[in-house]
């Protein structure tokens, strides 16, 4: 599987919340717009007191005793309830991450952090 640069998105500054993901131009529903290869990395070195908690709110659970670091932009998207993207396993070491509502340019491109874009379960922080 080929991995390239997404160019359908790039990285801003959001006031009050950081930095965020957002389309470059209109994607529509069903696009694959982007494949993060995943660092993947023995959950004990990521969650332990000595790293602290702000790498954590960058990974995915990956299997038993192990978390995954998407590069690309793959851990930059925001959390939301109603998200216009979600992410999937697409092979060994690589998330895809996939419109599920037409995106417009300049939208920012959200995702449940449960997994799944109907899973209303709580997460580990307030959602703005």
């Amino acid at each position: 599987m080929k991995i390239s640069p997404p160019d359908a998105v790039e990285i801003r500054n959001i006031a009050g919340k950081g930095r965020g993901v957002f389309a470059r131009h209109n994607i529509p529903a069903g696009t694959i717009f982007e494949r993060a290869p995943l660092l993947i990395i023995p959950s004990r070195d990521v969650l332990g007191p000595q790293t602290g908690v702000l790498l954590s709110n960058y990974i995915f659970e990956y299997g038993r005793g192990r978390v995954a670091l998407a590069l690309g932009y793959g851990s930059l998207y925001n959390h939301s309830w109603t998200p216009n993207a979600r992410y999937q396993d697409a092979g060994r070491r690589v998330k895809e991450f996939v419109a599920v509502s037409n995106i417009s340019a300049g939208e920012e491109i959200t995702i449940n952090y449960n997994g799944d874009s109907q899973d209303l379960s709580p997460v580990a922080f307030d959602v703005l």
